[in-house]
C-alpha cells in the first residue's frame, strides 16, 4: 500500500512541475517573445530597437541578478522617459515572475 501511495504522490508531483513549466513557457511566449524572441537572444525588431540583452549569452546570465530581472518584470524598464519594458505585476503573479527568471537562465548556450 505504501508503495502505491508513494507512486500516486509522485505522479501528482510531476504533473504539477509539468503544468508549471507548462505556465511559464506560454507566459513567456505570451509576454516577452515579442521583443526577446523565443530563444532569448532579443534579435527581434523590437528587441534591437531597446536593447534587449542576450540571454543565450553565460555572461549575459552571469551578470543577471534574479532580484533585479524580479523587479525589471515587475516594474518595468524606463530610461528616462523611454519606457524600454512595460510592467507585468498588472499580469503576472510574482510566483509566474519567479518561474520567467528561471526559465530565462535555461536559454544559456
Amino acid at each position: 500500500m505504501n508503495k502505491v501511495l508513494a507512486l500516486i504522490v509522485a505522479a501528482c508531483v510531476a504533473a504539477v512541475f509539468t503544468a508549471k513549466a507548462a505556465d511559464v513557457k506560454e507566459n513567456y511566449k505570451a509576454h516577452c517573445t515579442k521583443c526577446h524572441g523565443e530563444d532569448g537572444k532579443g534579435k527581434t525588431k523590437m528587441g534591437q530597437k531597446s536593447g534587449c540583452k542576450d540571454y543565450s549569452d553565460a555572461k549575459v546570465l552571469g551578470e543577471m541578478k534574479d532580484d533585479k530581472a524580479f523587479k525589471s518584470i515587475k516594474e518595468g524598464m524606463k530610461e528616462g522617459d523611454k519606457e524600454l519594458m512595460k510592467p507585468f505585476s498588472d499580469k503576472l503573479s510574482d510566483d509566474e515572475i519567479k518561474a520567467l527568471v528561471a526559465y530565462m537562465r535555461t536559454f544559456k548556450k
